[in-house]
């Protein structure tokens, strides 16, 4: 891992490719990854978990809900739950990065009556925590010791595991307090009106979307507009339009008593066919099944 700065802890040994503790469905989730190749995320993703993200090393492009920013060496990114979210290369492909993911069960179990504070940080106006000098080293101390437990898994280093989570998150709270020292920009004067563009489609997902309207609106070409917009978010219009479509339909599944076919028609969808087989292309079930899991009794 490369240091971040002279004043940085040495080095640590030579690490595999990739280190994970548990699986997705635990109540925290760990995975390291050293990649040279170019790689882009899964574009349908976005889970019921929150998720900590940290770049050790190298230069990512990463788009969340709304925005695309560029995320350096020593940036920390805090994916709230059920956020659209994709990374996409920046440049030179090698990097290595640590996930985290921890869900509700980890923070009644471990976070406990603390949940507000260390919580807080996924509320920010902005994901990508830059920190202080000095709170980059802490960071990347506790990086380390992550890595160390990850490696070697000597007795409790799952609890160890559990530590160094609850102690990112009260780092990147205490930072939030104490103000940060830049704020993330923009990849590009492209990107921002990409990033105009996926606003006005999560504003009005519920409306029948034309792209040659779309781009007459943002007075830009279709052709230009299709394919600025896929570089600069890595999703297509459509693929974006349907995605927003759907966790919205998910929101309405979980927490309203409206039918299927309702929440297919409010959600901006053409036809409950179609509505169908979108829901289940990206959440890998039915809207039924879906409620029958997570919602409330409703209607068919």
């Amino acid at each position: 891992m490369n240091t971040l700065h002279p004043n940085s802890p040495p080095p640590m040994q030579e690490l595999p490719e990739t280190l994970r503790h548990g699986r997705y469905s635990d109540p925290f989730y760990v995975e390291y990854v050293r990649r040279t190749a170019p790689y882009t995320m899964d574009s349908h993703h976005f889970h019921p978990y929150y998720e900590l993200y940290f770049l050790l090393s190298g230069t990512r492009h990463y788009f969340v809900e709304d925005s695309i920013y560029n995320v350096d060496e020593g940036d920390l990114v805090l994916i709230g739950k059920n956020q659209l979210h994709r990374t996409f290369v920046a440049g030179h492909p090698g990097h290595e990065r640590i996930v985290m993911h921890i869900d509700d069960r980890f923070v009644r179990d471990v976070v406990g009556t603390h949940a507000e504070l260390l919580l807080s940080s996924f509320e920010r106006t902005t994901p990508i925590v830059r920190l202080h000098e000095d709170e980059r080293d802490r960071l990347q101390l506790l990086a380390k010791r992550m890595l160390d437990e990850l490696l070697e898994r000597p007795p409790g280093y799952e609890l160890a595991l559990k530590q160094a989570i609850v102690d990112i998150l009260l780092l990147a709270a205490r930072s939030a307090c104490n103000g940060q020292p830049q704020e993330p920009s923009y990849v590009s004067p492209l990107h921002r009106k990409m990033s105009d563009i996926v606003r006005f489609l999560k504003a009005n997902y519920c409306d029948t979307i034309r792209i040659e309207e779309l781009a007459e609106r943002f007075y830009i070409s279709p052709y230009y507009m299709s394919r600025s917009f896929k570089e600069a978010t890595g999703f297509t219009v459509i693929d974006y339009l349907n995605l927003t479509r759907v966790k919205e339909a998910q929101r309405l599944l979980r927490e309203s008593h409206l039918s299927v076919t309702e929440i297919a028609a409010r959600t901006g969808f053409d036809n409950f066919s179609h509505f169908g087989k979108t829901f289940k292309k990206i959440t890998r079930t039915s809207a039924r099944d879906y409620r029958k899991e997570h919602g409330a009794a409703s209607p068919q």
